[in-house]
């Protein structure tokens, strides 16, 4: 009979953590954008860089106007990452700690949420850093380098 509600807790742990799962398939998606354009920015900074040892002094004022702005893009995205990654390794530790209450009987419920609710704050700063580097780089789309 023990055998039977340990497999009972068990399988009720596992559905608990089946909706921080799918939060945390979703965070791997954003990070996977996010490096994505960090690697867009970094190519293009490069090849700015590049052109910038050749170029007239006309031409090179525009040059590092727009690696400014490809420095401050990078920024932004880099800290979006730092924030999306935190609220992957909380989401983590979220599920982790279903795990233990379910096996272990701890009753941890406050602090699964407190980490939950600072999993959600870490990704609505990164989903904002990522709208914010958006803006940018729409910016000297719209308004030219």
């Amino acid at each position: 009979m023990a055998a039977d509600i340990s497999i009972i807790t068990i399988t009720q742990a596992i559905q608990q953590a089946v909706a921080p799962v799918f939060l945390l398939a979703g965070i791997g998606g954003l990070l996977n954008v996010l490096t994505g354009r960090l690697a867009r920015i970094i190519d293009r900074s490069r090849s700015l860089y590049q052109r910038l040892e050749h170029a007239t002094d006309e031409r090179a004022d525009g040059i590092r106007q727009e690696l400014e702005t490809l420095t401050r893009r990078g920024r932004v995205v880099h800290r979006a990452i730092g924030f999306s990654t935190g609220s992957a390794l909380l989401v983590c530790v979220v599920i982790a700690l279903l795990f233990i209450n379910a096996v272990m009987g701890w009753h941890s419920d406050t602090s699964i949420a407190v980490l939950f609710i600072l999993a959600m704050v870490c990704l609505i700063i990164s989903l904002t850093g990522f709208l914010r580097e958006i803006q940018l780089a729409t910016r000297v789309m719209l308004n030219g380098p």
